[in-house]
Protein backbone atom coordinates (compact mmCIF):
# COMPACT_ATOMS: atom_id res chain seq x y z
CA UNK A 1 0.00 0.00 0.00
CA UNK A 2 1.08 3.35 -1.16
CA UNK A 3 2.30 5.75 1.37
CA UNK A 4 -0.53 8.30 2.24
CA UNK A 5 1.32 11.53 2.02
CA UNK A 6 2.90 10.36 -1.35
CA UNK A 7 -0.43 9.70 -2.58
CA UNK A 8 -1.11 12.27 -5.20
CA UNK A 9 -4.83 12.86 -4.59
CA UNK A 10 -3.69 13.52 -1.01
CA UNK A 11 -0.97 15.80 -1.46
CA UNK A 12 -1.64 19.43 -1.21
CA UNK A 13 -1.45 22.05 -4.50
CA UNK A 14 -0.36 25.72 -3.05
CA UNK A 15 -1.14 26.82 -6.53
CA UNK A 16 -4.54 25.44 -6.04
CA UNK A 17 -5.70 25.98 -2.47
CA UNK A 18 -9.03 23.95 -1.79
CA UNK A 19 -12.03 26.34 -1.35
CA UNK A 20 -13.07 27.46 1.57
CA UNK A 21 -16.68 28.65 2.34
CA UNK A 22 -15.79 32.30 1.82
CA UNK A 23 -14.39 31.71 -1.55
CA UNK A 24 -17.68 30.00 -2.44
CA UNK A 25 -19.85 32.60 -1.11
CA UNK A 26 -17.71 35.44 -3.38
CA UNK A 27 -17.40 33.61 -6.47
CA UNK A 28 -19.58 34.60 -9.47
CA UNK A 29 -20.03 33.10 -12.78
CA UNK A 30 -17.57 33.91 -15.21
CA UNK A 31 -19.65 35.31 -17.76
CA UNK A 32 -20.31 37.90 -15.26
CA UNK A 33 -16.82 38.68 -15.52
CA UNK A 34 -15.01 37.88 -18.20
CA UNK A 35 -15.81 39.55 -21.95
CA UNK A 36 -17.37 37.07 -24.27
CA UNK A 37 -14.76 37.00 -27.02
CA UNK A 38 -15.60 35.95 -31.24
CA UNK A 39 -12.18 36.05 -32.78
CA UNK A 40 -9.96 38.70 -32.07
CA UNK A 41 -13.21 41.68 -30.43
CA UNK A 42 -14.44 41.36 -27.49
CA UNK A 43 -18.50 41.80 -27.23
CA UNK A 44 -21.51 41.79 -24.59
CA UNK A 45 -22.89 38.72 -26.50
CA UNK A 46 -22.25 35.42 -26.04
CA UNK A 47 -20.90 32.77 -28.22
CA UNK A 48 -23.89 31.54 -29.67
CA UNK A 49 -24.12 27.52 -30.89
CA UNK A 50 -24.85 27.24 -34.88
CA UNK A 51 -27.98 24.90 -35.83
CA UNK A 52 -25.65 21.90 -36.08
CA UNK A 53 -26.09 19.17 -38.98
CA UNK A 54 -29.11 19.01 -40.41
CA UNK A 55 -30.97 16.09 -40.26
CA UNK A 56 -30.24 13.18 -43.05
CA UNK A 57 -33.60 11.89 -44.95
CA UNK A 58 -33.13 8.30 -43.42
CA UNK A 59 -31.65 8.47 -40.13
CA UNK A 60 -30.57 5.56 -38.51
CA UNK A 61 -32.33 3.96 -35.19
CA UNK A 62 -30.53 2.54 -32.86
CA UNK A 63 -31.85 -0.67 -31.55
CA UNK A 64 -30.79 -3.63 -29.49
CA UNK A 65 -30.77 -6.91 -31.17
CA UNK A 66 -29.72 -10.09 -29.57
CA UNK A 67 -27.13 -12.36 -31.92
CA UNK A 68 -24.94 -15.26 -31.38
CA UNK A 69 -21.20 -14.94 -30.62
CA UNK A 70 -20.06 -16.81 -33.27
CA UNK A 71 -22.33 -14.56 -35.99
CA UNK A 72 -21.28 -11.28 -34.08
CA UNK A 73 -17.90 -12.38 -34.10
CA UNK A 74 -18.07 -13.87 -38.05
CA UNK A 75 -18.65 -9.60 -38.66
CA UNK A 76 -16.95 -7.69 -36.68
CA UNK A 77 -13.65 -10.03 -38.05
CA UNK A 78 -14.85 -7.90 -41.25
CA UNK A 79 -12.94 -4.52 -39.84
CA UNK A 80 -14.25 -1.23 -39.93
CA UNK A 81 -17.88 -1.21 -41.64
CA UNK A 82 -18.91 -4.90 -40.17
CA UNK A 83 -22.30 -2.92 -38.73
CA UNK A 84 -22.77 -1.48 -42.09
CA UNK A 85 -22.18 -4.34 -43.30
CA UNK A 86 -25.38 -6.62 -41.47
CA UNK A 87 -27.36 -3.71 -42.63
CA UNK A 88 -26.65 -4.88 -45.74
CA UNK A 89 -27.12 -8.34 -45.57
CA UNK A 90 -30.39 -7.92 -43.70
CA UNK A 91 -31.61 -5.35 -46.44
CA UNK A 92 -31.37 -7.91 -48.94
CA UNK A 93 -32.83 -10.79 -47.20
CA UNK A 94 -35.58 -9.10 -45.32
CA UNK A 95 -38.97 -9.87 -46.39
CA UNK A 96 -41.14 -8.33 -48.88
CA UNK A 97 -44.16 -5.93 -48.03
CA UNK A 98 -47.69 -7.77 -47.89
Amino acid sequence: MADQKSAPAEMTDDDNPEWTEEMFALARPAAEILPFHIGEAATDEPLRRGPGRPPKENRKINQTIRLDADVLNAYRDQGKGWQTLINDVLRRNMPAKP
